[in-house]
């Protein structure tokens, strides 16, 4: 899953990995337009953290379609 945050709240687009490893058009589809979308948010400032239960936030910097959650955190900006 990847989850997006704004002034919405979250925005949330999942795939389902193993479908996506038996090259599954649909799943592929959900791939690849999350890795766009993490490349877009990565370019605006945003930074990446890998979720994974049972474990500490790891910061990312490259999309990963099999991590468990993604969570974009935009730039705050100040003033």
């Amino acid at each position: 899953m990847l989850r997006v945050m704004s002034r919405r709240g979250d925005d949330r687009l999942t795939w389902d990995e193993q479908k996506a490893l038996v090259k599954d058009p649909e799943a592929l589809a959900a791939v690849r337009e999350a890795e766009r979308i993490f490349e877009q948010e990565r370019s605006k400032g945003a930074t990446a953290f890998r979720i994974e239960t049972g474990k500490p936030a790891q910061r990312i910097d490259k999309f990963d379609a099999t991590a468990e959650q993604i969570i974009m955190v935009p730039r705050v900006v100040g003033g």
